[in-house]
């Protein structure tokens, strides 16, 4: 491979990581009031807080219900075709649903939230489409804009899962601030690897207040 070459392979993809980086810090201008009314339910809640998504949203919503349950929020992933086939059994009145899906069409997706919100549940659903039925189906429904060139052809879901991603990474820290969940508990619950190592803990947390929305006032 020539010297002219390997420049060019390495722009396209500096190019993409640019793309993506974009996608991602677009998050923080699309913030509003909505993600205020999610973080004072996810932290008033008395009930389950479950992630679901299919396909490459499915593999986020697992991440995110790790890093929140790390964090301090206790969460679970649902597979929603698993959820269909009797897991939804797990689901009970009061329990928060967070639905992941950039299109919004996700057939299983879809009817888990329907059947769910027969129980009582609260759903949150993270989309990319407001045309799309879970929009129309969830209690609260995030929009964020799909960033075009950080999803190859418009169908590989990459920047714009990653978005998501991100989405969740600042609600899982803003709930953990307040709660005030202390980072020795986060490494009690995380004995193994480097954190489990650590003997020397940081600084905690600024404490945050986040105000009760209508109904839990």
């Amino acid at each position: 491979m020539t010297d002219s070459q390997t420049e060019q392979v390495l722009d396209a993809a500096r190019t993409f990581i640019a793309a993506e980086s974009q996608a991602v810090l677009e998050v923080a201008e699309q913030l509003d009031e909505s993600f205020v009314k999610v973080a004072s339910l996810l932290l008033d809640g008395v009930g389950k807080v479950i992630v679901t998504g299919a396909g490459t949203s499915g593999f986020i919503a697992r991440r995110a219900a790790h890093l929140l349950s790390v964090s301090g929020t206790p969460s679970f992933y649902m597979n929603p075709t698993d959820g269909l086939h009797g897991s939804m059994g797990a689901v009970r009145k009061n329990d928060v649903l967070i639905a992941l899906s950039k299109g919004g069409s996700s057939s299983e997706v879809n009817e888990l939230v329907e059947r769910v919100q027969g129980e009582g549940v609260t759903v949150v659903a993270l989309t990319c489409s407001r045309e799309s039925r879970l929009y129309q189906l969830a209690d609260i429904p995030i929009i964020l804009r799909h960033y075009q060139p950080a999803d190859p052809g418009g169908l590989i879901a990459m920047g714009s899962t990653l978005a998501h991603s991100a989405w969740l990474d600042a609600m899982a820290l803003m709930l953990m601030r307040a709660r005030q969940y202390s980072w020795s508990r986060v490494q009690y619950t995380h004995p193994g690897g480097a954190v489990g190592d650590r003997t020397v803990l940081p600084v905690a947390l600024d404490p945050l207040h986040i105000p009760p929305s209508p109904e839990h006032s």
